[in-house]
């Protein structure tokens, strides 16, 4: 810790324990994308449920994903739900 201090001061001021080491490394592991079952073997975990707190998606990890989104082409422009006019009437009714 003493060593990392000098490199980075702000660290003489903070309690890392193994856990949170343990914790960084989980979390970074499902932001690269490693399965789930295999961080769960990693660290030991019996029980997928555990594991599962790691894969909460952190805000980079949403990002990602809705960069992946495209956003949906029918054709005509319009879904068909639209262009149906007794969907359309039924809806209305509603």
């Amino acid at each position: 810790m003493k060593a990392a201090a000098e490199t980075m001061p702000t660290l003489r001021a903070k309690h890392v324990t193994p856990h949170a080491f343990r914790h960084a490394t989980a979390v970074h592991l499902i932001s690269a994308g490693v399965d789930v079952t295999v961080i769960r073997s990693w660290l030991g975990h019996v029980s997928l449920d555990t594991t599962n707190h790691y894969a909460r998606a952190n805000l980079e990890t949403k990002r990602k994903a809705l960069e992946k989104v495209t956003a949906p082409t029918t054709p005509g422009g319009q879904p068909s739900w639209k262009r149906n006019a007794s969907v359309l009437a039924w809806l209305d009714t509603l």
